[in-house]
C-alpha cells in the first residue's frame, strides 16, 4: 500500500464524512460537516502541491531544487478562511437556536417533537 493511496483515502473519507454531516438536519452537524470538508480541501491542496522534503523554501541562483511555497500559502489562506467561516456558521446556528428554540436546519419543530414523543426512541409518552 503506497502513501499516495493512504492520502487519497484520507481525503475521500473526510469528504464523504463532510458531505454526510452537511446534509444532516441539525445545525451542529452541518457545521462539523463543513469543517470536515475544509480539512479535506486543505489535505488535497497539500497533496497536489508535490511537497518536497529537505529542500529550501526560497529559490536562489545557487540552488537548483527548492520547495514550492504556493501550496503552503494556499493552505494557510484556506485555514484562515475556514476559521472565519466556522465562527460565522456557529454564531448563525446559535442565534437560530435561541430565536426558534430548535436546532433544525429548516426550523421545523415537528421533527423534534416526533423524535421525543416516540416511545421507542426513549420519549416520555
Amino acid at each position: 500500500m503506497s502513501l499516495e493511496f493512504l492520502v487519497a483515502s484520507a481525503i475521500a473519507v473526510l469528504t464523504a464524512g463532510g458531505i454526510y454531516l452537511a446534509l444532516r438536519g441539525r445545525t451542529f452537524q452541518v457545521v462539523l460537516g463543513l469543517t470536515l470538508l475544509s480539512y479535506a480541501v486543505n489535505l488535497f491542496l497539500f497533496a497536489s502541491g508535490r511537497l518536497t522534503i529537505n529542500q529550501p523554501p526560497i529559490w536562489s541562483k545557487s540552488i537548483s531544487d527548492y520547495a514550492d511555497p504556493l501550496p503552503q500559502a494556499l493552505v494557510l489562506t484556506a485555514i484562515v478562511i475556514t476559521f472565519g467561516m466556522t465562527a460565522f456558521a456557529v454564531v448563525l446556528s446559535l442565534r437560530s437556536f435561541l430565536e426558534t428554540g430548535s436546532d433544525q436546519v429548516d426550523g421545523d419543530d415537528a421533527a423534534c417533537a416526533n423524535e421525543t414523543d416516540d416511545p421507542t426512541n426513549g420519549g416520555t409518552s
